[in-house]
């Protein structure tokens, strides 16, 4: 019976793997000393005959991803999936309109992580996160919570079969909590780190040291074209791939706010956003609008 276990322990959930290997030594000295208990021994076959199962059921969900070929990112598509397999830390240097964020996750995916744990993608916003998921979801055709999810704070949108999962840096940092070797994850995408808040900044010191105790445990630090020699440095020589972006052409129409309209006293300059707005979807609107105001007060 143990040594039937024993070749199971491979086929189990990464986050199974550590624990069900310390119980599995115990029996094992239990049974050299004529000591061993056969109700240990069969709460242990059964753990690991439901995290072989999960395992088995989340590698029926795998498949090789279909990509948005007018994405820049495709064109370094087979590059960056063999660096991913090959070293423990790849940096991805890409600008706004590369299709690194979305793309990524999916690459990881058809280089075949992703069963044993979960494809991690950090983003710095919630809003973010969300909305990510929710795009490659539709992507791979399938279900938000299920194969792709999000988990933010007081949010968990994720299931037992989510193989990639968006998350906040300060989400993922508080994992680290109860789950201090990140056993749950296979990759981890740390993006926008060129962003150096806190939380990157810890993750990343993290992670450096943890590395040693988990060389299953892959890194994708994604930045735009500044700082990356200095994160190369500071992962033993990491390599780089650089991606080009892509760009639209901008037109400046400059409206300033009516005098009139202005000097009524309750009329702000979020009021006059509103009303450029309301003028675009009107006259000349052709795709989606991006504001930028002073705060969250504003936006609100």
């Amino acid at each position: 019976m143990l040594s039937e276990l024993e070749t199971q322990l491979q086929d189990v959930m990464l986050r199974d793997q550590f624990r069900f290997r310390r119980q599995f030594e115990q029996l094992k000295r239990a049974e050299r000393q004529l000591r061993l208990n056969e109700d240990e021994l069969l709460k242990l076959a059964i753990r690991i005959e439901r995290s072989s199962a999960l395992r088995g059921k989340r590698a029926s969900l795998h498949r090789i991803p279909e990509y948005n070929t007018s994405l820049p990112i495709l064109d370094h598509r087979e590059e960056i999936i063999s660096a991913i397999q090959k070293h423990p830390v790849l940096i991805v240097a890409g600008e706004t309109g590369s299709g690194k964020t979305t793309q990524l996750p999916k690459m990881c995916l058809e280089a075949g992580y992703g069963i044993a744990g979960k494809i991690g993608c950090t983003q710095p916003r919630r809003v973010a996160a969300i909305s990510i998921a929710q795009q490659i979801a539709r992507e791979l055709q399938c279900n938000l919570g299920e194969e792709v999810g999000y988990k933010i704070r007081f949010s968990d949108k994720t299931s037992p079969n989510t193989l990639i999962q968006l998350l906040t840096d300060g989400t993922l940092l508080a994992e680290t909590q109860s789950d201090r070797f990140l056993e749950n994850y296979e990759v981890l995408i740390i993006d926008e780190a060129h962003e150096r808040s806190l939380n990157i900044d810890f993750l990343l010191g993290y992670i450096r040291r943890l590395q040693p105790k988990r060389s299953n445990l892959k890194l994708i630090i994604t930045s735009a074209s500044i700082d990356t020699g200095r994160f190369a440095e500071a992962f033993s020589g990491a390599p780089i791939i650089e991606v080009s972006g892509r760009s639209y052409p901008v037109e400046i129409d400059y409206r300033p706010i009516d005098p009139e309209v202005e000097n009524q006293g309750d009329y702000t300059v979020e009021d006059a956003m509103v009303d450029t707005i309301r003028e675009l979807l009107e006259t000349t609107y052709d795709g989606d609008v991006l504001a930028f105001l002073a705060g969250e007060g504003e936006i609100r």
